[in-house]
């Protein structure tokens, strides 16, 4: 199944099913009004979700229509919960190198994770909206997979059951905050502003033998103005696959139906492979020249994050966000 929300019928938007190829959609109010109710019974809901897909991937749904990816909010427009991992160690590892840091060893046992933004989404076609091109605009291009309830201290092997969709995330962080506010000991707040999802999340049947051991095993395409970017393996380097990240995040509290968890940004040790994160490249040319020589977003630039089967299609649709200055109140 692929699902998405219109922006429509409120601040959760309203739940569709999108065809295979992205081209054509069916209001899934009959079944849930939102994802996030969908979710909250997902058992139920999702067989009949299901045949809501195959009617309309066969021809047959009423109501369907021509799917404009402008009209629609991210699949969840808010969430309860989400978590951010940072699971492809080759990033984390460059940059301490980059200040001459070592990584800690619990780094390769313990996941990383940060408590992230979830009242608002963008969707896939808004623009990022920032202050000052100052602070350093970042993109992070990242797959999430979505939970139903997850009980408290589940194992790793538990936790796979429970993620029911997967998608894509650019979460856009502002370099030049990050500093003086994790140099406060108590984590990050204004330099993680609001991400954007995919315009759909989908099922892992949908990605058949891709997904596999809790990994997308895919490369995470970015584009920045029309120019190639980075397109990094992610089931590749990756220390920690999903269902250790989702244990790791219930280790001490209940996960609620609907929550996101992050792999963090997506990297290789191969870096011709390219980046998913300005912060990365940088890093890379530091290492490489003893200097960052790519500057980081600037006022009208194009982000474009997407994922291609092996038939070249767009399996979760593209975010494609334009970064534009933010007027003051």
């Amino acid at each position: 199944m692929k699902l998405g929300s219109l922006k429509e019928g409120g601040r959760d938007g309203t739940l569709v099913m999108v065809s295979r190829d992205l081209s054509r959609a069916v209001r899934a109010t009959g079944i849930a009004t939102t994802l996030q109710q969908a979710l909250e019974d997902w058992s139920n809901v999702a067989p009949r979700l299901n045949a809501l897909s195959e009617s309309l991937n066969q021809g047959d749904a009423d109501g369907v229509f021509d799917l404009d990816h402008k009209a629609l909010a991210a699949p969840l427009p808010r969430a309860y919960e989400f978590v951010d991992g940072s699971a492809y160690l080759p990033h984390v590892e460059r940059v301490r190198r980059a200040r001459n840091a070592e990584v800690p060893e619990s780094f390769y046992t313990d996941p990383l994770m940060y408590q992230a933004t979830s009242a608002g989404f963008h969707g896939p076609r808004d623009p990022v909206r920032v202050v000052s091109e100052d602070y350093g605009i970042d993109l992070e291009a990242e797959i999430l997979v979505v939970t139903d309830d997850v009980p408290m201290a589940v194992t790793p092997e538990q936790a796979a059951g429970h993620i029911q969709l997967i998608g894509l995330v650019n979460d856009v962080s502002l370099r030049n905050l990050i500093p003086p506010e994790l140099a406060k000991g108590f984590g990050f707040l204004q330099s993680k502003p609001r991400s954007a999802l995919s315009p759909v999340f989908v099922t892992p049947d949908e990605l058949g033998d891709v997904w596999r051991g809790s990994k997308v095993h895919l490369p995470l395409l970015t584009h920045i103005n029309g120019e190639w970017f980075g397109a990094p393996e992610a089931g590749v380097d990756m220390q920690f696959d999903f269902a250790q990240l989702v244990a790791h995040a219930a280790k001490t509290r209940p996960l609620s139906a609907g929550t996101l968890v992050g792999s963090g940004t997506i990297a290789n040790e191969d870096t011709s492979k390219g980046a998913s994160c300005f912060a990365e490249r940088r890093t890379v040319e530091t290492l490489r020249d003893g200097k960052p020589s790519t500057p980081f977003m600037k006022f009208g630039d194009v982000v474009r994050i997407e994922m291609l089967n092996s038939d070249g299609d767009s399996i979760f649709g593209a975010i494609e966000q334009r970064i534009e200055p933010q007027s003051l109140p």
